[in-house]
C-alpha cells in the first residue's frame, strides 16, 4: 500500500499571480521559510494556514492542495 501525501500547487500559483514568498508570507502572517517548506512539501500547513493561504491567492482549496498516492 503506498503512502498517500498531501501535495501543493503553490509555487505556480505565485508565479502566475506574480506573488513573492516574502509577499504571501506577510500577508498571511507566517516566514517566508514557512511558505518555502510548504511548498517544498518539507511542512504541512495547518487547515487554518491553507485556508489564508487559499484567500489570500484568491483560489479555491482543490486548486492548491491536493493528495497523492
Amino acid at each position: 500500500m503506498s503512502e498517500i501525501v498531501f501535495q501543493n500547487r503553490l509555487r505556480v500559483a505565485r508565479a502566475e499571480k506574480k506573488i513573492s514568498q516574502g509577499d504571501l508570507a506577510e500577508m498571511v502572517g507566517v516566514s517566508r521559510q514557512t511558505i518555502s517548506s510548504i511548498e517544498n512539501n518539507q511542512f504541512c500547513p495547518s487547515a487554518r494556514l491553507a485556508l489564508l493561504i487559499c484567500i489570500a491567492m484568491d483560489k479555491k482549496f482543490e486548486e492548491l492542495f491536493f493528495f497523492e498516492g
